[in-house]
């Protein structure tokens, strides 16, 4: 593992691995095949790419999107390591010649899609070409039960077994269900290989899902207060695609349009404008999905809901993927499903697929209306405990409040008691506003004692609750084609024990806020105008030069030196030697323009990333800030809770406050936050590990143990 530690720092400018990047890279170093379930944007892409440096032979990567390949090479190519892809965009003659620079070892890394698996086939075994290891990424394509089904990568398991080499099998993917995770290891033909799932959560992403909004209104009014951020719009249809890209344009915004409807060459020149920053708004079906690996895209609004959790999970998964917060935002009505449905309904899927498909969009109508935390709705329907209050989703902050529905909940169990259970929301909802149609008639419905019982009740607010209800699990909903509505246990000891019932609501939305403030912005706008420059000359896309975050940090820590600049998280010697000269000119430039004194160079320089600065400003005094005051009530004798309520701030902010307030050399009695028996485990822990980063350690740790504890050692011991 020293050399891939090594290679980590030198080539793509980390100095520590993420949580199970290690353990797998070791596995396939070992010689074993390897199973990796990691969310989007946790570091997958690393796992097969060092050991493909370490290893003699090739490293092949089974890949199904041709725009992926290319960048994922340009991102290789970058940082010194020589790589290439073989696909339909290349001339016979390219082809020819990259199999020619194959066999002479030009290459460390070949990207190809599964439909050409037998024409490399037929080249590797003339050519005698040693494969070390192969990577499938998006490897939940090979399963039927999953959410993209491709059946060209059932030829994948074929090719493996008649290569010569006896090649180690890597396969990644970021959702799988229990039963898509054992298909994916029968249909591969892994041998006894370890699995690594670090988990699913994405701790950066805020969820949101917002019901009864005018879908458009809200998606005008948020670009409008995110116009300098990144974000994808998907929608379910190609003519809603159509019309709301139609309405970006008219407003004015730097819009762009994706669906299967385009041209190929149209596509693509849409897909290249995003990722080149020309358009920072992407309008777009389902087919812009997979492979879509923007860096800084801030937010995913979902105009529609998605047919199941693994499909919305994946497309939100787009946001946020340098770890900067991020929102995932889903805008549902009761339309979605009916639009689902029809999907479902039309598909050529055999019978028990189609069943599969019904109840996995119950699940996603489940996730729309649930009042539990979002985020630990996602992870249990991964198979992944959770905390059941996640401080960072719709459900779990001051967006929803509790409401008492007893009433409204017992008149519904009480239409459905009536009906015998024999029929769906509609027939309820007409019972309960009287209606009189004919159907009412003829079932003799419209003499039932609950007929008309919510006459001046809104219809949507009807269908609202009882969807919450079926979430909650006082109601079910039937796998049938027309599913029923039936009570459940919960609902008859609630009746027959008279419990309240409680249901969560929305508040009135509130606009978004663009807060954008840094450390120095002016000289971060000069390195995105520079990196947007070199990214033209070069035809690369912006973040494949560098991440947002990683101009971010040389705006803060104004490296001046090759040393100091190959110290910034996301520079390796590759990278600094095609771009950091040209970095460092614009950070001196800055510094000698802005009149930076070397003090406030040498604090720059030793900023702890790990503890953010809550003051953002370091051209304010030092008194009165709001850390000081923090620290000043903290004195005088409030607990962080109690500062917490008096000042509106979150307790992470306060505890943010007294660490900063440590660092800055005010009198901080550190101990306070270290309980007995914890200092020396954390310690052996950043011993192993380090202090660069703090969730590794959290993850290690004993639970007991917060991210407060761990800072307040780190502080203590300067690391």
């Amino acid at each position: 593992m020293e050399k891939a530690l090594q290679y980590l720092k030198e080539y793509f400018g980390y100095t520590s691995f993420r949580r199970g990047q290690a353990e797998a890279i070791n596995d396939i170093l070992n010689g074993h095949d390897t199973f990796v379930l990691m969310p989007t944007g946790g570091g997958k892409s690393i796992i097969y790419q060092i050991p493909a440096l370490i290893f003699d032979g090739l490293t092949i990567v089974i890949s199904p999107l041709i725009s992926l390949m290319k960048d994922q090479v340009d991102t290789l190519n970058s940082m010194g390591i020589n790589s290439t892809y073989i696909n339909s965009t290349l001339s016979s003659s390219e082809i020819e010649q990259r199999e020619m620079d194959i066999k002479n070892n030009k290459y460390k890394l070949l990207y190809i899609a599964p439909e050409r698996l037998e024409a490399l086939k037929f080249f590797l075994g003339t050519n005698d070409i040693d494969v070390s290891l192969i990577a499938i990424d998006e490897a939940h394509c090979v399963s039927q039960w999953g959410h993209d089904f491709r059946p060209s990568y059932r030829n994948i398991s074929s090719f493996i077994s008649l290569l010569p080499s006896n090649p180690i099998v890597l396969a990644c993917t970021a959702t799988a269900t229990e039963i898509v995770k054992n298909d994916i290891v029968t249909l591969l033909g892994l041998r006894n290989a370890n699995l690594y799932c670090t988990g699913f959560n994405r701790e950066n992403l805020n969820f949101k899902v917002f019901r009864g909004e005018n879908k458009e209104s809200f998606i005008l009014d948020y670009v409008n207060a995110h116009t300098e951020e990144t974000g994808i719009i998907y929608t379910a249809t190609r003519k809603s695609t159509e019309h709301l890209y139609s309405v970006l344009m008219k407003k004015g915004f730097k819009a762009g349009l994706y669906h299967g409807g385009l041209s190929e060459e149209k596509r693509k020149e849409m897909q290249d404008a995003f990722m080149f920053d020309d358009i920072n708004i992407m309008v777009a079906t389902n087919a812009f999905g997979m492979g879509i690996d923007k860096s800084n895209v801030r937010y995913v609004i979902h105009n529609n809901m998605t047919k199941n959790l693994e499909a919305y999970y994946q497309e939100a998964g787009r946001a946020g993927r340098d770890g900067e917060n991020s929102e995932c935002i889903l805008l549902f009505s009761s339309g979605d499903i009916q639009t689902q449905k029809f999907f479902i309904d039309n598909s050529p899927l055999p019978p028990n697929i189609k069943m599969q498909e019904y109840n996995n969009l119950r699940a996603m109508v489940d996730y729309c209306y649930t009042s539990k935390c979002l985020r630990s709705y996602i992870l249990n329907y991964f198979g992944e405990e959770s905390e059941s209050n996640c401080n960072n989703c719709s459900n779990c902050n001051e967006d929803n409040e509790l409401k008492d529905v007893t009433n409204e909940a017992m008149m519904i169990f009480s239409t459905i008691y009536r009906i015998k259970e024999r029929f769906g929301i509609t027939v309820v909802i007409d019972v309960l506003k009287g209606s009189q149609n004919q159907r009412m008639i003829s079932l003799g419905f419209d003499k039932l004692s609950t007929h008309g019982l919510m006459s001046k009740y809104d219809r949507k607010f009807i269908e609202e609750v009882i969807n919450k209800l079926i979430a909650e699990n006082f109601l079910a909903s039937t796998d049938e084609e027309f599913p029923r509505v039936v009570l459940t246990p919960k609902a008859i000891a609630a009746i027959k024990n008279k419990e309240n019932v409680f249901l969560s609501f929305r508040k009135q939305l509130k606009k978004a806020k663009n807060d954008s403030k840094g450390l120095h912005k002016d000289l971060l706008i000069k390195l995105k105008e520079l990196r947007r420059a070199l990214s033209e000359e070069l035809q690369v896309p912006p973040y494949i030069i560098f991440h947002d975050t990683t101009l971010k940090e040389m705006s803060d820590k104004l490296p001046r030196t090759k040393e100091d600049f190959l110290e910034i998280k996301g520079v390796g010697l590759g990278k600094f030697e095609k771009y950091g000269e040209k970095f460092l000119d614009a950070i001196r430039e800055y510094i000698a323009y802005a009149n930076i004194s070397e003090v406030a160079l040498s604090e720059s320089a030793s900023i702890n990333k790990n503890i953010p600065d809550p003051s953002k400003d370091s051209s304010e005094p030092v008194k009165e800030k709001s850390h000081i005051i923090t620290l000043n009530l903290y004195n005088q004798g409030q607990s962080l809770d109690e500062i917490s309520e008096n000042r509106n701030l979150s307790i992470t902010t306060v505890q943010e406050h007294i660490i900063h307030c440590a660092l800055e050399g005010e009198k901080v009695n550190l101990d306070d936050f270290i309980p007995d028996g914890t200092e020396d485990i954390i310690l052996s822990a950043i011993e192993e590990l380090g202090a660069s980063k703090l969730k590794p350690l959290k993850d290690v740790l004993p639970k007991n143990i917060g991210y407060m504890t761990i800072k307040a050692v780190i502080c203590k011991h300067q690391l």
